[in-house]
């Protein structure tokens, strides 16, 4: 494990920097309402992070194309008006983050979040002017592919060295992202997702909240 934190540390959104899964669950079960489907009888909580049409599509064991559109048309007009507003930063997110902006970290997001809900959100949070910049599927078209595709744009627009760049995040899929672009990862425990210790994908910080971050930040600092 690297006790020395790389200057520019990106960050996933859902479980990440974001309990969201109170939105997500209020609009999933919104659209299966409004399309007059069978609700998923099964939670959320382990699902969240991939795109939305394949949470719905998990969730409620959905494989028809026509029905996946229109559940996600609903899930959509549901979670724009009310269900962002049921997210909030995990605790200590927002203090972390303006302590790390303040010794001049660069702070970015990587997230499957659609680019204007996770504008919204970090702007009602109070976060959004303390990040660079904000790389999202949608951020371009053609959209992403996936993680690496972002992060490796991002640190090429940036001109960021892999070896200067942490990316921080819940989920598999967020490690073996960092492990695929070549950057270092820390998991947080407060998420949805799970990197077992005995996975063969690194894990150079393993945290239980933001809070976890502050003696890292204090240990390089002292040595300074």
């Amino acid at each position: 494990m690297s006790f020395c934190l790389p200057s520019c540390i990106l960050f996933d959104l859902d479980g990440t920097l974001l309990d969201s899964l109170p939105g997500i669950e209020y609009s999933v079960r919104a659209a299966f309402t409004s399309c007059d489907i069978p609700q998923p009888q099964m939670s959320l909580r382990e699902m969240i992070g991939p795109p939305i049409r394949t949470i719905i599509s998990k969730a409620g064991n959905v494989v028809d194309t026509q029905i996946l559109d229109k559940l996600e048309r609903a899930f959509r007009v549901s979670y724009d008006s009310e269900g962002w507003r049921k997210t909030v930063c995990f605790p200590d997110a927002n203090r972390v983050l303006r302590i790390m902006s303040e010794r001049e970290y660069r702070l970015f997001v990587v997230s499957n979040k659609p680019r204007h809900i996770s504008l919204q959100i970090l702007e009602a949070e109070g976060i959004l002017d303390l990040f660079e910049t904000i790389v999202t599927r949608d951020s371009r078209l053609p959209a992403y592919s996936g993680k690496v595709e972002m992060i490796r744009t991002l640190l090429s627009e940036r001109q960021i060295a892999p070896e200067n760049c942490l990316l921080t995040g819940d989920t598999m899929e967020d490690a073996e992202a960092a492990f695929t672009a070549g950057i270092r990862f820390a998991f947080v425990a407060h998420g949805y997702g799970e990197v077992p210790e005995t996975s063969s994908v690194p894990v150079d910080y393993r945290l239980e909240g933001f809070q976890n971050f502050l003696p890292l930040i204090a240990r390089e600092f002292a040595h300074d």
